[in-house]
């Protein structure tokens, strides 16, 4: 009986990860941290726009090689992931249209970029293989995916608040860009065993251990950063604190041998755990 009930809550977990619920709540998260920065109110709109859009973008982006060709043969798993997918992108739809024409504008510039990613439609002398999208230009992976964070999770909800992009809104989205580099590296690291030595990532560039002190560079530079705002609060220092220690020691702990769940679900619960504490603090 407790081997059964344990393998159902495993494949809870598994479905929960794989179908990028996780990673969705991870992007919530931080966007509502953006709200709770700036005292914007609860902004359901954006944040669950957010939340199924990242669902939506994480799984076509993830699934659309696998399943494009082999529409017959899916996996159970898989068919599961399209018909999850398929109803959060309804829900994604829903809630675009309750956003600001200004919102919608901006989402359309990451609608695109995200499309680019998977999709191979750019010439091939920029590509490292046979494959034409974004996702496998040599070392870029990383910097797309921050930007885009950086974007979703900062600039799309002020402006759907029409909150004025000043300089305090310029720090946070270069803190959110560094952040989320600092958040891939454990990943680029797990993955060192398998990704393609063409793709350049940080890791294969310059080893495990130095990976790990860019790690700890960009969080002290993120860190530097809280005491260039405008606004500036004890409370906001000491979250910041507290979040750069916790990453710092996931970043540190992690490695090519790293078990199933560390990236994939601890590292990707590290947005969720700010916003949990930002929360207890306000």
């Amino acid at each position: 009986m407790y081997f059964c009930v344990m393998a159902i809550l495993k494949h809870i977990l598994n479905f929960y990860i794989n179908s990028s619920i996780h990673v969705a709540l991870g992007v919530y998260a931080l966007t509502w941290v953006t709200l709770l920065q700036f005292g914007i109110d609860y902004d359901k709109n954006s944040l669950y726009f957010v939340f199924f859009a990242t669902i939506t973008g994480y799984n076509f982006i993830k699934y659309f090689g696998i399943a494009k060709f082999h529409h017959r043969s899916l996996a159970g798993w898989l068919k599961a992931i399209q018909i999850f997918s398929l109803f959060a992108f309804i829900a994604l739809c829903y809630y675009a249209y309750k956003l600001e024409t200004n919102t919608l504008l901006l989402i359309g510039v990451l609608g695109l970029i995200t499309f680019l990613y998977a999709i191979p439609l750019l010439p091939k002398k920029y590509f490292i293989d046979d494959q034409k999208n974004l996702r496998e230009i040599s070392g870029l992976k990383i910097y797309v995916i921050g930007l885009v964070w950086s974007f979703t999770t900062v600039i799309l909800p002020l402006v759907n608040n029409d909150v004025s992009l000043d300089f305090d809104v310029i720090i946070i989205a270069i803190q959110r860009f560094l952040y989320v580099i600092v958040l891939m590296l454990p990943f680029e690291i797990r993955d060192l065993n398998y990704d393609n030595l063409k793709l350049s990532t940080i890791p294969q560039k310059i080893g495990v251990k130095k990976t790990k002190l860019i790690g700890i560079i960009l969080l002290m530079i993120f860190m530097m950063l809280e005491f260039f705002k405008d606004n500036l609060t004890s409370n906001a220092v000491i979250v910041t604190l507290i979040i750069v220690f916790v990453t710092l020691l996931f970043v540190i702990g992690s490695n090519k041998s790293q078990s199933k769940y560390y990236s994939a679900f601890w590292v990707e619960s590290l947005p969720i755990v700010w916003l949990g504490i930002l929360l207890m603090l306000c």
